[in-house]
């Protein structure tokens, strides 16, 4: 498994990102195969689950693994440090290559997307403030919500960083390599 497909993502992202924020980070990385086997073998009983039957595992999981992945998402970051793989590093990393990209090319697209997931985020948001949630097509609508949110979390992210700890820490490792 070298890499894990956005289909996976897409499916579980979101309530992956609510209980296991550390799996759902390295899913979005170079380390999806070893959160794909995490994740497999807290659902499955095994680490031999394609991305397919975590997803649909996932979808379908008890409130007792539920519980047990978001323990294993501490585990996780526990053994990432113990590694000292850092996820907030990648991603950052991540995010400033995206941000030179940006800027070389002169591409407005990113602009665009996250103006178009602000306004769909909030605009959801006030229709459901008006309108109330509606008795048919509910889980549909909370269902994006969940993805916009996501991404509007992901957006701030992107153009302001993860959060003013997130910096603090970042700027005391560049101290610390000088």
């Amino acid at each position: 498994m070298l890499g894990v497909s956005m289909d996976i993502l897409k499916t579980v992202g979101p309530l992956l990102g609510q209980i296991a924020p550390t799996l759902a980070t390295a899913m979005g990385g170079p380390l999806a195969g070893l959160a794909v086997k995490t994740l497999s073998n807290v659902l499955l009983g095994n680490e031999e689950g394609t991305e397919a039957d975590v997803a649909k595992a996932m979808q379908n999981a008890t409130p007792d693994q539920l519980a047990d992945i978001k323990k294993i998402d501490a585990d996780f970051k526990v053994r990432m440090a113990e590694l000292e793989i850092d996820l907030e590093r990648i991603s950052a990393g991540d995010r400033d290559s995206a941000r030179k990209r940006e800027m070389e090319l002169k591409d407005h697209m990113p602009k665009i997307l996250a103006a178009g997931i602000i306004v769909g985020f909030f605009g959801c948001l006030f229709w459901m403030f008006v309108y109330g949630v509606p008795k048919n097509g509910n889980e549909a609508l909370l269902l994006m919500l969940g993805a916009l949110q996501t991404a509007f979390t992901g957006v701030i992210a992107y153009y302001f960083g993860s959060s003013s700890g997130s910096k603090a820490k970042t700027d005391l490792m560049a101290t610390k390599d000088r």
